[in-house]
């Protein structure tokens, strides 16, 4: 159980400058910002929507909060999501607060969060954005998802009596180099913090040393393997794959970047030369990019449907069904024979693929995983994903899970095994929470 004893203050001068310094550099960068915020908007009119609230206006009269959760986008979303719903079973009364940077982590918390949980935008990182944000909120803690890590909230956190704790943390080697080269003011910030609840041992140790102690410091796992599938996917799941074909093979290549797209049409035009009933999926990462990804598809002259334009069944020799709706990824998942998880044949990171495992689908991702290393090693020492490096290597794989159904249904096994195997990191969690949480939260607590 976690000692909450404060740590004591930072009393060196250069932090105070560092911090200053982080200032006014965020004030410099504002008008790029709001250049960067409107160049979206005009792609995505969800970026202008509710734009009060990315300075820490809003509509409605301040409220009190019992929790407070951030998570960025959707990823973070989804770890954040087993921990914002445990925490309601424990008292329905709870006020809880989840928060995002993205339009598309606004969705997926619309789609797997409680309705008892509100959300609104995080503001940006500044002084007075901040100190807003928490005079309408008011929340007795604040839980931050992963690697968010803003040292204004922190500060001021700290100075309002607000508990915060940095939970399910992966921070890379990348992460560390880069908070290790300012690590006076890393330091000063992330001792404000009140608990780390980190993914593995070597989260724990690079935490640790930017800290300077590990007192703090828990290894707890990765909340992401607390899958809880909705028990109407597998239905919802069949209707699609019913409308799709249940005599044809099913690519969904899932969360792709710039870049990948056209790898992944190249791959599938050869394959279909000799599997001419091979189903692409597509579903890239970001709505703003629906638009240009369809253009790309009609450039390769490639016979395409669009999720958001049809209903029912689509033609035998349907060539590509472009997944540009929001949330729909998991049911496409769970409707398809093989999944590429995007992300990573570009130097992005990768992004989750224990969703693709939790449904017993073979799971393919490129070299670049580096943001979900631990997860793509495990699935890999496991045999429940396939790594490939480039183009050729994706479609030698795909060629062979496309012929050979009892190698796909192995891999998929193996994926199941994985993720049941790994779960445990939400109770975990909590016990980590519970002694910064308000009496509310605590309530009924050995009922979960």
């Amino acid at each position: 159980m976690p000692n909450t004893a404060q740590t004591p203050p930072q009393t060196s001068r250069r932090p105070a400058r560092l911090r200053f310094l982080y200032n006014l550099i965020i004030y410099l960068l504002l008008p790029i910002i709001l250049v960067r915020l409107l160049s979206r908007g005009l792609r995505n009119r969800a970026y202008l929507s509710r734009i009060g609230e990315r300075f820490g206006r809003y509509p409605d009269q301040p409220r009190d909060y019992d929790v407070w959760i951030h998570a960025v986008s959707v990823g973070e979303v989804n770890a954040a999501g087993p921990l914002a719903r445990a925490l309601v079973k424990m008292n329905p009364q709870l006020r809880v607060l989840l928060t995002t940077m993205t339009p598309t982590g606004a969705d997926q918390a619309r789609i797997a969060m409680s309705e008892r949980i509100e959300h609104l935008y995080l503001p940006y990182d500044y002084p007075f954005a901040v100190r807003r944000f928490l005079e309408h909120c008011s929340p007795k803690v604040a839980i931050m998802m992963e690697t968010e890590i803003w040292p204004n909230f922190i500060q001021q956190c700290d100075r309002r009596g607000i508990p915060l704790v940095v939970a399910n943390l992966r921070l890379s080697q990348r992460s560390y180099a880069k908070y290790a080269r300012l690590l006076p003011f890393t330091r000063s910030v992330f001792r404000k913090v009140k608990w780390f609840a980190v993914q593995t041992a070597a989260d724990r140790q690079r935490v640790g040393g930017l800290l300077g102690h590990r007192e703090n410091v828990s290894v707890t796992g990765n909340i992401k393997f607390e899958i809880n599938l909705p028990a109407s996917l597998r239905e919802v799941a069949q209707v699609v794959r019913r409308e799709w074909g249940t005599e044809r093979t099913v690519w969904v290549a899932g969360s792709t970047h710039e870049g990948e797209e056209e790898t992944i049409i190249k791959v599938f035009k050869s394959l279909r030369q000799r599997h001419p009933s091979l189903l692409l999926v597509l579903v890239p990462r970001h709505p703003e990019r629906f638009d240009s990804v369809y253009r790309l598809l009609q450039k390769y002259r490639l016979d395409t449907v669009r999720r958001s334009m049809h209903a029912g069944a689509v033609s035998d020799d349907l060539e590509v069904f472009l997944g540009d709706t929001m949330g729909e990824l998991p049911i496409f998942f769970a409707a398809c024979d093989i999944a590429f998880v995007g992300g990573s044949l570009t130097e992005i990171g990768g992004h989750n693929i224990l969703e693709a495992c939790a449904l017993g689908k073979p799971v393919i991702f490129g070299p670049h995983m580096f943001n979900f290393l631990e997860i793509s090693q495990m699935a890999l020492e496991r045999h429940a994903g396939i790594q490939v490096q480039n183009e050729k290597e994706l479609e030698s794989v795909l060629r062979q899970l496309v012929e050979d159904a009892n190698f796909r249904y192995a891999c998929g096994q193996r994926g199941i095994a994985l993720v049941e195997d790994n779960q445990g990191a939400l109770m975990r969690t909590l016990e980590v929470l519970e002694p910064f949480l308000p009496d509310a939260a605590k309530f009924n607590r050995q009922r979960t």
